[in-house]
């Protein structure tokens, strides 16, 4: 068959939705696409340019725009055949240049590992779809074509591009809500990765159905009588269950086959919204609903902009699953994003919503690249973002949230604005307070309550699960960390160069870029940095700092090398690189010293710590510190107290602390016998004056016979 009744089969599709002039434009962008690919072949031994058209066919089911056909035609040309991007702007104008651009794969740079090129090629996506969302419809066209031809592929091949179809294209697909294609692309993957087990799940689902058929059709009839005799219009359809998605729920839901395949599955379409309720009702008198079951997305739509009501009922001794929806949820169900342009001459309320809710995952994609260290993070933190299986939450102002299954409200306080998130310090949930680790529940009410000054906590990593919260606290923690370093680096190198006679501020720049070169760093801050995380030592910098032209280091004299022992002062609030060594819990007050962490920043230990070094070596590494006056903040302290056992001596123990303006953290009866029993309790103290006199408190209580801190 020659090419020329194919494009031209294509532009009989065309005319039922565009003009001729565009057709023509399509045409035109056909033949050069022919003419660019002339004698290149496909793996299966077909012309290359049946691929281009093939895309482009699909575009046409789903009635895109005649640039979007354009860019179809041509979205391997720049990539596969060296012309250049210029070429087409004067050919095909500047936004068919651009979509084609957005397209082409990134092959031109050389990736240090395949996850890598996967994730360069889908930053440069969202880029491309932040700019026109039409490039990622190209793009999954081409993967859905090329999915539909995976067969002439080596295994590997064929491995790996059905691997990236089921991490990427098909979770995009079904964000932007286009069902037809996400189920297609997932189906073909789940076949190419399993083909025993897709060829087993098939033979079963087709045995099954033919054994089923006289009930779905029993079913149908009665749903059918129903509309009719309420006047009702709707037409009645079965549901097919798709292998990928009967594989899954076997293996994450534990169901057996019979289990999944023992539901019956329909779809009523009707005119109105207003039907889709009257033909809820019918069913609901036809059978007995099952509870907890509805689930209404039409007041409510998806994330994606997906809208239906769900209901399953109990009849004829199975379960009867309904989805009831309009002609035009219908459409976007199916087609998503893509149905935009369907409705483009005659703008619908739901296309524009749901337009909206695209860009806005778009928009927060780009800050999410903002963020991202690389391309590595950014793709962890998007494919998060791809699987929400949603939750509805709303604002004290009743605005209706979307979040994934399983969020927090420190994932509701980044989705509502980032500042937001980044100042949070508690919640309300229902009006009540509640923690900020705590997986909200469709319909709650969430309230942030946030603080000037307040950062994030690393701690809420740990169970944030949305990218943009994942992503937005690690950026905030990275920025508070280097600014933290430099502050602690800049403070060590001033002490060891005062030990050396010498000022940071009198050293010059070319004796700071000599250091910097030397000691192979891109700048002079990454080198403070690195002396406040520990990776390099003060003392070091500072002599190569103030070394004489000649390069020879000044020796510091015996006084100025005491100099080097003056003490740093610190609060005990320094952030994430100064930490408390947890073996002896220092307070203000304890002689104190810092041991540098590589990697982490200083850690305070009490100098009389037993896990500190014996030789001289380790001790001249040692920073001496000593406390800040006024401190204000609460320590923690180990208390071990003796006590004779007696009715209410623990309750007795406790209000001798508060009395002291003590607070506990923790208190354990570590072991007794008739008469005696030893009490261990950690508790908040501001210096060593507090503790003396919580722990005088407890001393005059008449059952303690013996009280100490302990220190290991």
């Amino acid at each position: 068959m020659s090419a020329e009744p194919t494009v031209e089969g294509l532009a009989e599709e065309l005319s039922t939705y565009l003009d001729t002039t565009r057709i023509n434009q399509v045409r035109r962008a056909y033949y050069y696409a022919e003419q660019a690919h002339e004698g290149q072949m496909r793996k299966s031994g077909d012309r290359y340019i049946t691929h281009p058209l093939a895309v482009a066919r699909i575009l046409a089911d789903l009635r895109l725009d005649h640039q979007s056909l354009m860019a179809a035609m041509l979205h391997d040309v720049i990539e596969d055949t060296g012309i250049p991007k210029d070429a087409l702007t004067e050919q095909f104008g500047e936004d068919v240049a651009e979509l084609v651009d957005g397209v082409s794969k990134l092959t031109q740079i050389e990736f240090r590992s395949r996850a890598e090129a996967q994730a360069e090629n889908f930053q440069k996506m969202t880029l491309a779809m932040a700019r026109d969302i039409r490039v990622i419809l190209v793009k999954l066209a081409d993967r859905l074509h090329n999915m539909r031809t995976l067969g002439p592929m080596p295994y590997e091949k064929r491995q790996r591009i059905a691997t990236e179809t089921l991490d990427i294209y098909a979770p995009i697909a079904n964000r932007l809500g286009m069902h037809s294609i996400c189920t297609e692309l997932e189906d073909l993957g789940f076949s190419s990765l399993y083909p025993m087990r897709a060829k087993y799940i098939s033979k079963a689902v087709n045995k099954l159905r033919g054994s089923h058929r006289e009930i779905i059709e029993e079913i149908r009839g009665k749903l059918q009588e129903k509309l009719e005799e309420r006047g009702l219009p709707g037409r009645i359809l079965g549901r097919e269950k798709h292998l990928n998605s009967i594989y899954n729920k076997m293996k994450f839901k534990h169901k057996s086959f019979h289990e999944i395949m023992d539901v019956y599955a329909f779809r009523i379409i009707t005119d109105t919204e207003d039907d889709c309720y009257r033909i809820l009702g019918a069913v609901h008198s036809l059978y007995k609903p099952l509870p907890g079951r509805f689930k209404d997305y039409i007041a409510m739509p998806k994330a994606n902009g997906y809208q239906s009501l769900h209901t399953t009922l109990f009849g004829m001794h199975v379960n009867i699953e309904i989805q009831i929806r309009t002609e035009e949820m219908e459409h976007i169900a199916n087609n998503g994003i893509a149905a935009h342009w369907m409705y483009k001459n005659e703008p619908s309320n739901v296309t524009s919503v749901n337009q909206a809710r695209v860009d806005r995952w778009v928009k927060g994609l780009m800050e999410m690249r903002e963020r991202a260290d690389d391309s590595l993070e950014f793709i962890e933190h998007v494919k998060v973002d791809l699987f929400p299986d949603e939750i509805y939450v709303f604002t004290p102002k009743g605005r209706i949230m979307e979040l994934p299954s399983g969020a927090t409200p420190v994932d509701f306080a980044y989705a509502i604005h980032t500042d937001i998130g980044n100042a949070a310090v508690a919640c309300r949930i229902n009006r009540n307070l509640a923690s900020l680790s705590q997986p909200l529940q469709s319909g709650q009410t969430v309230e942030i309550i946030t603080a000037p000054g307040a950062r994030p906590n690393p701690a809420w990593l740990s169970f944030v699960i949305t990218g943009k919260a994942r992503s937005s606290i690690r950026h905030v923690l990275k920025t508070q960390k280097r600014a933290e370093s430099l502050e602690l680096g800049r403070t060590l190198l001033k002490r060891s160069l005062k030990g050396f006679g010498a000022k940071l501020a009198d050293i010059s720049d070319a004796q700071k870029q000599a250091v910097v070169n030397h000691n192979q760093v891109n700048s002079f801050d990454d080198l403070i940095s690195d002396i406040g995380l520990g990776n390099r030592m003060a003392y070091l910098v500072a002599r190569q700092l103030v070394a004489d032209a000649d390069g020879d280091a000044l020796e510091a004299s015996g006084d100025e090398r005491n100099l080097d022992r003056a003490p740093v002062t610190i609060s005990g609030t320094e952030g994430l690189l100064v930490k408390f060594a947890s073996c002896c819990k220092p307070i203000p007050g304890d002689p104190v010293v810092g041991v540098m962490d590589s990697g982490n920043g200083m850690v305070i230990h009490s100098d009389t710590c037993s896990r500190l070094p014996d030789s001289d070596e380790g001790r001249a590494r040692l920073t001496h510190l000593k406390w800040a006056k006024d401190i204000t903040d609460e320590f923690s302290v180990e208390l071990r107290v003796e006590l004779e056992r007696q009715r209410g001596v623990i309750a007795e123990v406790a209000n001798a602390v508060a009395m002291a303006d003590g607070n506990i953290e923790r208190i354990n009866v570590e072991d007794q016998n008739a008469k005696f029993g030893i009490v261990s309790l950690v508790v908040h103290v501001n210096g060593r004056k507090h503790l003396a006199r919580v722990m005088r408190r407890i001393r005059n209580i008449r059952a303690v016979t013996h009280i100490n801190r302990v220190r290991y």
